[in-house]
C-alpha cells in the first residue's frame, strides 16, 4: 500500500515512518510512505503557497494552485488510484472503522494543512475525504497524517507479524481492549487473575470478552451504540461508495 504525504514539513514524516512497525512494514514491501514538499509545486518565484484571506482576518490561507497542481503531479507518479484525504478540524473524526476502510485501499494521498487552513475551492475541486483527529486544533496536518498511517499500516496483513495481533485491540470490535498481564505473577500485592493461569482457553476467552465489555461500559459507553462496522473501500468518481 502506498501513502503519499503532501506537506510543508516533509522532514518530520520520515523519522517516525522509518522506525518500529512502520519501518519494518516498508522494509518488507507491505507499505511505501513518500513525503512531498508542497513548495516544490508553487509557481511563485519565492515558492509561496499561501496568501491573506479575502474579507480580512488573521493568518494566511493555503492557495489553490500549489495544492491542486501538487495533487495532479503526485497522482501521476503511480498508476494506482489515490484516495485523497485532507486533514481539517471540520472533517469526520478518525476512528478504527475509518482506519479499516482506508486499509482496504491501494493508495492514499494525505494532504496536510497549515496556517488558517485551505482555500475552500481546494476542497470543491479535489473532493477529498476530510478527516480530523478530534475536537481540538493542531499546528498542522502532519501529526494527523502520522496517526492515520500508523493506524492503517497496523491493519495490513503481515505488518504486526501475527495475523491475529490486531484482532483484539481497542476499538477493533467496538469495545476497548481487555486487561493484559505478564510476569511476575504477583507485584506489590497485586496478583494476575487466576483464570489467565488456568490454561483453559475457553474460560480465558470468555473472561477477556467480559472484561472488554465491562471496561467499555465504564469508560466509553458511547462505543456500544450498535454502530455499523467497517465498510469496503470502493472508489467511484473519487467518492466513497
Amino acid at each position: 500500500m502506498r501513502f503519499d504525504v503532501l506537506t510543508l514539513f516533509p522532514e518530520v514524516i520520515s523519522p517516525y515512518t522509518t522506525a518500529s512497525i512502520l519501518g519494518r512494514a516498508q522494509n518488507a514491501g507491505l507499505a511505501e510512505i513518500v513525503p512531498h514538499q508542497l513548495r516544490d509545486y508553487s509557481l511563485d518565484p519565492h515558492h509561496k503557497v499561501d496568501d491573506r484571506p479575502f474579507g480580512g482576518g488573521p493568518g494566511m490561507v493555503l492557495s489553490c494552485q500549489p495544492v491542486c497542481d501538487a495533487v495532479t503531479a503526485i497522482e501521476a507518479l503511480d498508476p494506482r488510484p489515490a484516495r485523497r484525504v485532507l486533514f481539517t478540524p471540520q472533517g469526520r473524526v478518525f476512528d478504527q472503522q475509518l482506519a479499516s476502510r482506508f486499509a482496504q485501499c491501494e493508495r492514499l494521498l494525505l494532504i496536510c494543512g497549515h496556517y488558517e487552513g485551505f482555500d475552500e475551492r481546494i476542497v470543491d475541486l479535489l473532493e477529498p475525504e476530510e478527516v480530523s483527529l478530534g475536537d481540538f486544533v493542531l499546528t498542522g496536518g502532519e501529526i494527523p497524517a502520522l496517526a492515520l498511517i500508523d493506524a492503517v499500516v497496523r491493519l495490513l496483513p503481515g505488518a504486526l507479524g501475527h495475523e491475529d495481533a490486531a484482532a483484539g485491540e481497542s476499538f477493533q470490535e467496538s469495545t476497548l481492549e481487555f486487561p493484559q498481564y505478564t510476569r511476575p505473577r504477583e507485584f506489590r500485592g497485586q496478583a494476575v487473575p487466576d483464570v489467565l493461569l488456568s490454561g483453559n482457553h475457553a474460560e480465558i476467552d470468555a473472561w477477556r470478552q467480559a472484561q472488554a465489555r465491562r471496561r467499555t461500559e465504564d469508560r466509553r459507553p458511547d462505543l456500544l451504540d450498535g454502530s455499523d462496522g467497517p465498510r469496503d473501500c470502493v472508489l467511484l468518481e473519487n467518492r466513497w461508495a
